[in-house]
């Protein structure tokens, strides 16, 4: 049971951390670098940026693409070395795959 759990954290917190950066704004490299430091924005807010949104269909591709890499990650594992490693990463993508149950093809 323990390993479960920890194969459930390490799995979610990896798929959260990949939410998280898809929803992240692309930031414009040219217009950061051009400011002098006097010309920055200042104040509170300042500088955060507006989130995107995902759609719950986006969300599912992220959910599904993370599984998908842990199962191809185990299938390319095949010296016995590293079968604990492949029991893990199966154990992971099978908690994202209960999440997706009932969410149909993306």
């Amino acid at each position: 049971m323990r390993a479960r759990d920890k194969a459930a954290v390490s799995a979610l917190r990896a798929t959260l951390a990949a939410l998280d950066n898809a929803e992240a704004v692309p930031v414009d490299e040219a217009a950061s670098r051009g400011l002098a430091l006097e010309q920055s924005p200042v104040g509170p807010g300042a500088t955060e940026a507006a989130r995107r949104e995902l759609s719950e269909r986006g969300v599912v591709e992220i959910v599904r693409a993370e599984a998908t890499e842990r199962l191809e990650a185990a299938a390319q594992l095949t010296v016995p070395a590293h079968a604990e490693r492949v029991a893990r990463l199966r154990a992971e993508a099978a908690v994202l795959l209960r999440l997706l149950d009932g969410h149909g093809p993306a």
